[in-house]
């Protein structure tokens, strides 16, 4: 592995107790290793989990087909999903596992990625992001005003749709089984829970 500048300072700062820690920024993220590792910056601090596994992949792609088939036939706008960097600011760069974004924020796509919040983020837990994602990413979302959010776990077999309240999330809906649902932002969805579950 070659050296990153910039990274390798912080993770030394953030291991010694006489050095004054560094917050990294885009330009950080940058230079970290393509690794299969999943990188992403949370407030100038460093978050580095495990690639997903085959559970997370097969529930992400059912998801994905299934609003393949709304978006943009019945929602206009864009889908798109990971590997794909959201930069929230330029120490807050996270990586969502799907996000669509309404006509109105179209403008947020650049080269780079996504630049601000989308309309709405998709995180599909795992044992190893779990916590990252319900406290420390919910947080970010909410402060960044990215108003809708899904977070959905295979284990439990549920999804849970959380629309933004002022500064904070407020739980509209838990869906689970074979009751086709409609999850905001979106109307006429029919989604199935269990269709998502291998």
């Amino acid at each position: 592995m070659y050296p990153t500048p910039g990274v390798d300072t912080a993770l030394a700062a953030a291991n010694s107790e006489d050095v004054t820690k560094t917050a990294l920024t885009y330009r950080d993220y940058e230079a970290l290793p393509d690794d299969g590792r999943r990188y992403e910056i949370h407030d100038g601090e460093l978050s580095v989990t495990p690639a997903p596994g085959s559970l997370h992949q097969i529930v992400s792609a059912n998801l994905l087909r299934a609003l393949l088939r709304h978006v943009p036939a019945t929602a206009p706008g864009l889908l798109l999903h990971a590997p794909l960097d959201v930069i929230l600011a330029d120490t807050t760069i996270v990586r969502p596992d799907i996000v669509y974004l309404a006509p109105d924020r179209l403008d947020h796509v650049s080269r780079r990625g996504i630049e601000g919040a989308p309309t709405l983020a998709v995180e599909i837990l795992s044992p190893s992001t779990q916590t990252i994602d319900r406290a420390i990413k919910t947080r970010l979302y909410a402060r960044h005003e990215l108003p809708y959010l899904w977070l959905i776990d295979p284990e439990a077999r549920t999804i849970e749709s959380f629309v933004l309240q002022r500064d904070r999330y407020l739980l509209d809906l838990t869906a689970t089984g074979l009751e086709p649902v409609d999850l905001p932002p979106f109307t006429a969805l029919d989604l199935v829970p269990d269709t998502l579950w291998p």
